[in-house]
């Protein structure tokens, strides 16, 4: 039987149809309603951020929302909640997205239809519903931990045409540091970043329009210089002791040193433990000869491990500079997977262009490449440790990968026998105008 509430919502999609209003109401599920606006701002969404819809949007997307729906209120039934500052993060990183993209808030809000405030509250409530989803799923399917006999079975019935190609991956380890920049260049840049304080603090100049002239931040740039609202541990030490410690937005702060070079930051606001703030980027420029001089000296480096007087691991916890790979051995980690192995694409196109004709134990000339992290130029070297050629995937080699595909499997499997049993205890009802479609579910339509 209907509750008052789906009578209330059918009786108002009927009245929004006679007035020819586009809205209306097409699903009902339980006691929530899914509207055409919801549809297609769903599909403009997925348009603009390059997500494929694999079929009709205006079938594929209503029942995903209907199959949100059932997670979404046995998560309320379980209690299941969204971390409300890993949300806050997650949206101003998709604003900061979109401004990227789209060029300014006025035309990102010409493109929406909305003002930022109502983009802003859209994608919090999104971004906590899929939050919510995910954890509902994983715990749904928690308890799918196959066996190694499972697993082995598995394995064993997967014909040999379906068997997954396990690209060639090594394992690389890495020696880079800076070349030395003299006291002169470091100094220039001080001078310059002091130039621009004491013109913003006088009122001779705007701190937005600095930025967009003279930060080598070049995505902040972009937009004067503005962070965003970011959490303290979003930003490196050094900057976040200076920014969260700025209390007027006249002022400009001190230069603050830090792992990218120098800085000079403006408040823009705060908002409980977040910051919103700007900031000019400027690095010391390297010449060519600061480069030839740390190429020499890494050859050098390089001479002496090669010759067996030390090993690649003492070098690199002597005269590495990386600090994410000093403490390791010099082992690159892929922050992709978490593991140590790599395919090429995944490597800098620096590192993988060297490794890609070397012999396990080889090291390689000194190069120039630039760090991923710091945005600057580095001269390193690297040692091929591993390599395990293309093949198919084997239990000996890949048994993790195998494990995983039966648990995505398994997975899967239980998640689509949950919807269906859900189908058959909550209320659904369709517009009839939006039924002729073919349902990943046909259980929809009663």
């Amino acid at each position: 039987m209907k509750s008052a509430i789906l009578a209330m919502l059918l009786v108002s999609a009927a009245a929004i149809a006679q007035d020819n209003v586009i809205d209306e109401v097409i699903w009902v599920v339980g006691d929530e309603a899914i509207l055409r606006s919801e549809v297609e701002e769903e599909r403009l969404r997925a348009q603009y951020e390059g997500m494929p819809i694999p079929g009709d949007p205006y079938c594929v997307i209503p029942e995903q929302l209907a199959i949100q729906k059932l997670y979404l209120h046995q998560a309320e039934i379980d209690s299941i909640e969204a971390n409300e500052s890993t949300v806050s993060h997650q949206v101003d990183a998709r604003i900061n997205f979109y401004l990227n993209q789209i060029g300014s808030k006025e035309k990102m809000e010409e493109y929406f239809r909305k003002t930022t405030t109502e983009i802003r509250e859209e994608l919090m409530t999104s971004v906590r519903n899929q939050m919510i989803i995910q954890q509902m799923q994983a715990k749904l399917t928690e308890n799918v931990k196959p066996t190694p006999a499972e697993i082995r079975r598995f394995y064993e019935s997967m014909p040999e045409d379906s068997l997954p190609m396990i690209p060639a991956q090594v394992e690389v380890q890495i020696l880079s540091f800076e070349p030395k920049v003299p006291v002169e260049e470091i100094e220039r840049v001080k001078s310059r970043l002091r130039e621009f304080t004491e013109r913003v603090n006088s009122g001779n100049a705007d701190f937005a329009m600095l930025a967009r002239l003279y930060s080598e931040d070049t995505e902040s740039a972009k937009h004067g210089g503005e962070l965003g609202f970011v959490g303290r541990g979003q930003l490196v030490k050094e900057f976040a002791e200076v920014a969260f410690n700025l209390n007027d937005p006249r002022r400009v702060s001190r230069i603050v040193q830090t792992e990218y070079g120098y800085h000079i930051i403006q408040l823009i606001e705060k908002k409980g433990d977040r910051i919103n703030c700007r900031h000019i980027l400027m690095r010391p420029r390297i010449s060519g000869d600061d480069k030839v001089k740390a190429i020499s000296r890494l050859d050098s480096i390089a001479d002496v491990v090669r010759s067996g007087k030390a090993t690649f691991e003492q070098a690199v916890s002597y005269f590495s500079e990386d600090k994410n790979t000093a403490l390791n051995a010099g082992l690159m980690m892929n922050e992709q997977t978490g593991a140590s192995k790599f395919e090429y694409q995944d490597l800098p196109p620096e590192v993988a262009k060297q490794i890609y004709s070397m012999n396990i134990g080889e090291i390689s000339k000194p190069f120039v490449m630039m760090d991923p992290q710091k945005n600057r130029e580095v001269v390193a070297i690297v040692k091929l440790k591993t390599k395990v050629a293309a093949h198919k995937a084997n239990l000996t080699d890949d048994y993790q990968v195998v494990r995983q595909l039966l648990v995505q499997k398994q997975s899967e499997e239980l998640l689509k026998a949950w919807v269906q049993k859900k189908q058959q205890e909550i209320y659904v009802h369709i517009d009839e105008n939006w039924r002729g479609c073919d349902f990943q579910f046909p259980g929809w339509v009663k």
